[in-house]
């Protein structure tokens, strides 16, 4: 019993430790969330994509190039 007592003062001992020593977070730490983005849609497919992942032609909005290539098919 008197061992039970001796490992369980020694961990809340190495806990405390532990906690003293370990560095502060500081707020730079913090990681910040990304900004956000306009929100586009496709007029081939009509999928919601970000603007930075939009392809465009001619002021159409398409979320890839094979759409934008299939629409270019279709217009002629």
């Amino acid at each position: 019993m008197k061992y039970l007592f001796l490992f369980a003062f020694l961990g809340v001992f190495w806990w405390l430790w532990s906690k003293r020593n370990a560095p502060e977070r500081s707020d730079s730490s913090v990681r910040q969330a990304p900004p956000a983005e306009k929100m586009l849609t496709c007029v081939h497919c009509g999928v919601h994509l970000p603007e930075s992942e939009a392809v465009s032609d001619a002021g159409q909005i398409y979320c890839c190039e094979a759409h934008r290539a299939a629409a270019r098919s279709a217009g002629r």
